[in-house]
């Protein structure tokens, strides 16, 4: 049985549940109080030494991490993750967009407003979240104009890393009234099936 150590508010560790719900993949789901410094236990940091969720434990007791990472280990040979090699690397440009001007971001000023309470210490930081962020999802907003997906016509791991936290980025501040496209993505993405919420 894999496990998860996640915490169940956190979008990079959506992304690994909401995965393995799309591969119908059974789990076990470990919870995780970052804010209580779980992750930073001696018995955690056997598992991920950078102390960070999430983490997949697999069947013989080794363990990856990084979400994306995560993604693409799982998505292996199914039909989230495109063999071709052109649309691949799309898959790559996208998660890669997501990790360094995205998450940044929407997730940063997630975690400020909902895990903190927006503290005025922090308020700066947050708007300047706000900033870039919003540049964000306008190149998000580009892409979905034209494409129903980020990666043309088939859902791939490349919405699941962005859905994560796009989807809750009103949690950050963020409006997406603006942003047609995207919202017309995220009831695409979570019309599947097999989709699961963040919190269900």
């Amino acid at each position: 049985m894999l496990k998860v150590y996640g915490d169940a508010r956190s979008g990079n560790c959506y992304k690994v549940k909401l995965m393995l719900h799309l591969l119908g993949q059974p789990y076990e789901w470990v919870a995780m109080d970052i804010l209580k410094g779980e992750t930073q236990s001696e018995t955690f940091l056997a598992k991920n030494p950078n102390g960070k969720i999430p983490v997949l434990e697999l069947d013989d007791g080794s363990c990856l991490w990084e979400s994306n990472a995560i993604l693409h280990f799982l998505a292996e040979g199914s039909e989230f993750l495109p063999s071709e090699p052109r649309l691949h690397t799309q898959v790559l440009q996208w998660q890669f967009f997501e990790q360094y001007s995205h998450e940044p971001y929407v997730a940063v000023a997630r975690f400020i407003q909902l895990y903190q309470g927006l503290p005025e210490a922090r308020r700066e930081e947050y708007l300047a979240c706000h900033e870039r962020g919003y540049k964000a999802l306008r190149v998000m907003e580009q892409q979905l104009q034209r494409t129903p997906y980020l990666v043309g016509e088939q859902y791939s791991i490349a919405d699941i890393a962005l859905y994560a936290y796009t989807h809750v980025a009103d949690q950050g501040g963020f409006d997406l009234a603006d942003y047609p496209a995207i919202r017309a993505w995220l009831a695409r993405v979570a019309s599947h099936p097999r989709h699961v919420g963040m919190l269900d």
